[in-house]
């Protein structure tokens, strides 16, 4: 189940993410970009956990919504919460997707489909590059 709750949001100057993220982080969540297809780490990562934000720490997607989409990415059919992230329409490369960031420091994480499987039917396809994954420790 879902809650909302408020977000405290996090800014910082660009000079502090680069210091703070390796070049592909900084690429991915600063510079909106996209890891090379079933490429990322944590892709095939079949543990148990938390997803966290990469930037800020922000817990985003748990193992449990996780699922194999084929894409390429780490897709997930909800974030942890509905306050966990924002959802922005991009117009880049003359498609029309749903960029998905991170509501507490605006990091750019990916997109969301609307070819998910149930109960959502909504397919939140997420760099690696973006995410820190936190094993549960059960």
């Amino acid at each position: 189940m879902m809650t909302d709750t408020k977000v405290e949001k996090i800014q910082k100057t660009e000079e502090e993410w680069k210091a703070q993220l390796t070049p592909e982080q900084y690429y991915v969540t600063r510079q909106k970009g996209t890891e090379p297809a079933f490429s990322g780490a944590l892709y095939r990562n079949h543990a148990d956990g938390i997803y966290r934000c990469v930037a800020c720490n922000a817990e985003l997607f748990t193992s449990d919504t996780k699922f194999e989409s084929g894409s390429g990415w780490p897709s997930f059919y909800q974030p942890v919460s509905a306050s966990a992230v924002d959802e922005h329409e991009d117009s880049s490369y003359g498609m029309r997707r749903v960029e998905v960031t991170c509501a507490r420091c605006g990091a750019h994480l990916g997109h969301v489909f609307p070819d998910g499987p149930k109960p959502t039917g909504e397919r939140f396809c997420i760099n690696s590059a973006a995410l820190n994954f936190e094993k549960s420790n059960s």
